[in-house]
C-alpha cells in the first residue's frame, strides 16, 4: 500500500518549494527511486528511527522504507472548475491521490505576485475548497440524472443511490465537504456503484501554511478547525525549517489518513509496511503477499521497542516475548510480525 498525496494550492504560494524540498534528499534504496517520476510526481521515503534501528539489529542487506507519492499539482485559479488557467489538468491530478496538502501562503514578500494581489490566507483556502465542492457538484448532478432515469426504468439499488446523491448534493450546496461527515464518507466509501465518483471533497486535507508564527492569522487557525481538519506551520523559504517541517508533514499525513507501519526484518532485508489503523492479522499479511491473507494460519509478533531490547528474534523467543496472534487481531503501529501460512 503507497500513500498518495497531492500538494494543491494557488501559484506563488510555496507548492514547487516544497515538492523540491521533499524529493531532493540523497538516498537510494532497492525498488524506489527517490527523485520524480515525471516532472511533477516524487516518491519520498518515510522518516522511521525504528527502522534504522532494526536493520542494525538484522545487518539486513537492504532496508525499505514505507514511501510517499506526492504529486505537485499545477496551480489553481478561481474558475478551475469550468477549465479556468489549468483547471481541467488540476482536477484530473487530485482524482489520483488519495489525500491533499493545501499550502496557504501566509509570508508576506512583496517581491512574489499573489494571484490574488493580496496575502490573504483565509481566503485562498475559501477559493480553493469552492473550486472542489463546484467541480464535484457537477459531476453528483450528471450521477443524479442517471440515477432518475433508473429509478423510472425500476432498477432495484437506483432509489438508495439516489437518496446518497441527493444528501451528497445538499451538502455540497451548502458549502459544506463529505469529508467533515463521517457517516456519509462511509455509506460513499462502501457503495460500489458510486465508488467511481472519486470526490475531490471526500479526500482528506491537511493544511501546510507556509511562513512564520507571526504570519498566522487567529481567523486561518479557527477555519481550518472549523472544517475538521489540522495544520502545520513552515516557512519554505528558511532552508533549516523546511528540513526541519518535512518529517512532521510526513506524520501529520498518515495521522489524517489513519495509516500505520510494521515491520519485518531479517538478514536480507528490513522492511516498513503501510497498512490503515484496525486492519487484522490476515489483511495485514496480504500487504506482504496476497498468497499469506489467503493462507493465513498465525502471526508471531513483538513490538519493535521489546524487539530491540531483546537483542534479537531468537532472544525474545528464549524471553517469552514473542505473541502468537489469529485472525481477529488488529496489526499495531511498530509491531515486528512472522507471518506463517499454508
Amino acid at each position: 500500500m503507497k500513500l498518495s498525496i497531492g500538494i494543491v494550492g494557488l501559484p506563488n504560494v510555496g507548492k514547487s518549494t516544497l515538492f523540491k524540498a521533499l524529493t531532493r534528499q540523497d538516498i537510494t534504496i532497492a525498488n524506489y527511486p527517490f527523485a520524480t517520476i515525471d516532472p511533477n510526481v516524487g516518491v519520498v521515503p518515510v522518516p522511521d528511527g525504528r527502522l534504522d534501528a532494526l536493520e542494525k539489529l538484522s545487518q539486513s542487506k537492504k532496508k525499505i522504507p514505507a514511501v510517499v507519492e506526492f504529486y505537485d499539482i499545477a496551480g489553481l485559479v478561481k474558475g478551475a472548475n469550468k477549465g479556468e488557467g489549468l483547471g481541467n489538468q488540476f482536477l484530473s491530478h487530485i482524482r489520483e491521490t488519495q489525500a491533499i496538502v493545501v499550502v496557504l501562503r501566509a509570508f508576506t514578500d512583496p517581491g512574489i505576485i499573489h494571484v490574488e494581489n493580496s496575502v490573504d490566507p483565509v481566503r485562498d483556502l475559501e477559493i480553493i475548497n469552492t473550486e472542489l465542492i463546484l467541480k464535484d457538484l457537477d459531476a453528483v448532478e450528471k450521477r443524479l440524472a442517471r440515477l432518475e432515469s433508473e429509478v423510472r426504468s425500476g432498477k432495484k439499488e437506483a432509489a438508495a443511490d439516489k437518496a446518497l446523491m441527493e444528501r451528497t448534493k445538499k451538502m455540497l450546496e451548502e458549502g459544506n465537504m463529505p469529508v467533515a461527515d463521517a457517516a456519509l464518507m462511509q455509506e460513499l466509501a462502501e457503495n460500489v456503484r458510486l465508488v467511481d465518483l472519486n470526490l475531490l471533497t471526500a479526500k482528506r486535507q491537511l493544511y501546510l501554511v507556509n511562513g512564520t508564527e507571526g504570519d498566522v492569522p487567529v481567523a486561518l487557525v479557527e477555519r481550518i478547525k472549523s472544517l475538521g481538519a489540522d495544520y502545520i506551520l513552515i516557512d519554505l523559504g528558511n532552508e533549516s525549517s523546511a528540513a526541519a517541517g518535512l518529517p512532521e508533514l510526513i506524520k501529520k499525513a498518515y495521522e489524517v489518513l489513519h495509516l500505520i507501519s510494521f515491520f519485518t526484518t531479517g538478514e536480507d532485508e528490513t522492511r516498513a509496511w503501510t497498512i490503515v489503523r484496525g486492519m487484522k492479522a490476515p489483511q495485514a499479511a496480504g500487504v506482504i503477499h496476497t498468497d499469506f491473507e489467503n493462507k493465513f494460519i498465525r502471526l508471531e509478533v513483538i513490538e519493535c521497542a521489546k524487539l530491540l531490547e531483546a537483542g534479537g528474534w531468537s532472544k525474545a523467543k528464549q524471553k517469552g516475548w514473542l505473541r502468537i496472534e489469529g485472525k481477529e487481531y488488529e496489526v499495531k503501529d511498530g509491531d515486528v510480525l512472522e507471518v506463517r501460512h499454508g
